[in-house]
């Protein structure tokens, strides 16, 4: 059974590894700004990845990549990290990760339709039917209100909503170039590849903006320094490789969305650190979530 959905389970680790993540850097952005933590993140995320990668594959860097996995990963870094986490991140204090991550719930349908366009890829009335179940869920569950007020409204800035929408663009076409320029290449290594692409990219935008200084100055902050190192574990190193290992071993849409279930899976740590009430709505809608992702295992 677990062999079988091997991509399934692999993407719902994906959803509890981004939950950690978008805490952690949801405070470190708010105390040094995204473009530190982005460089800084992806810094410790390629040491992790070739620690693992010496020790696995007695490889340190991905020296037996082909020319197809450095274009079409390295095409996957820039619109996944430089694109797609730059403004996941410049959202976080606009919105908070809760709001932003409901902004990551429109990767999924965008991961299909490049999934369709560039891989040939379809999706069975399950999946379809499983997709509708796990976004109503999430949408169920943010846009409620805490208080029990019967009517929904949602209410955050615009250029909030922009920065996550541009967001959810990056990760759903990043994760189906990443699928297409892996192909059976080792997970790790293909994760290196985008990481060292997104550390080129995100040096050139900060050279380029004139902000080292603001790098800088957040290895002196450590409550930001902290939270970068655990997002960095999460995030970068195990998040971005399950994720690719999800998308390996499954159906593009499938995994995207099973990983979208990050705005329920939030709901319990807000609640445990923050101190945050959960209504009934917001529950129903986790439960929502939940019967969609039991979905893709039929």
């Amino acid at each position: 059974m677990i062999q079988s959905h091997f991509g399934e389970f692999a993407a719902l680790l994906t959803a509890i590894f981004w939950t950690v993540t978008a805490l952690a850097f949801e405070g470190a952005t708010k105390r040094v700004g995204p473009f530190a933590v982005n460089l800084i993140r992806l810094s410790f995320g390629i040491v992790f990845l070739s620690i693992l990668s010496y020790f696995t594959r007695g490889l340190v860097f991905p020296t037996d990549a082909s020319a197809h996995n450095w274009l079409w990963l390295g095409l996957s870094g820039v619109v996944g990290f430089i694109l797609g986490d730059y403004f996941l991140f410049a959202s976080y204090p606009i919105i908070g990760s809760r709001m932003a991550m409901l902004m990551m719930t429109l990767a999924p349908p965008m991961a299909a339709l490049f999934g369709w366009l560039l891989l040939g890829e379809k999706l069975s009335l399950v999946g379809l039917l499983g997709m509708l179940f796990v976004l109503s869920g999430i949408a169920i569950t943010i846009w409620s209100k805490p208080n029990g007020e019967k009517k929904m409204q949602l209410k955050f800035p615009v250029r909030g909503l922009i920065f996550g929408f541009i967001g959810a663009l990056g990760q759903g076409g990043g994760i189906v170039l990443s699928k297409y320029g892996m192909g059976q290449y080792n997970v790790f290594a293909s994760t290196q590849i985008r990481v060292i692409i997104g550390i080129i990219g995100f040096a050139i935008l900060i050279s380029f903006l004139k902000r080292w200084k603001n790098v800088k100055t957040t290895f002196s902050n450590k409550p930001a320094i902290r939270a970068i190192l655990l997002g960095s574990i999460f995030g970068p190193f195990l998040g971005v490789s399950f994720s690719l290992l999800a998308v390996q071993n499954t159906n593009t849409g499938i995994a995207s969305t099973i990983m979208s279930i990050v705005p329920v899976l939030i709901i319990l740590p807000s609640v445990v650190l923050f101190k945050q009430k959960v209504s009934l709505i917001e529950i129903t809608g986790a439960f929502l979530s939940v019967i969609g992702v039991a979905l893709f295992f039929i």
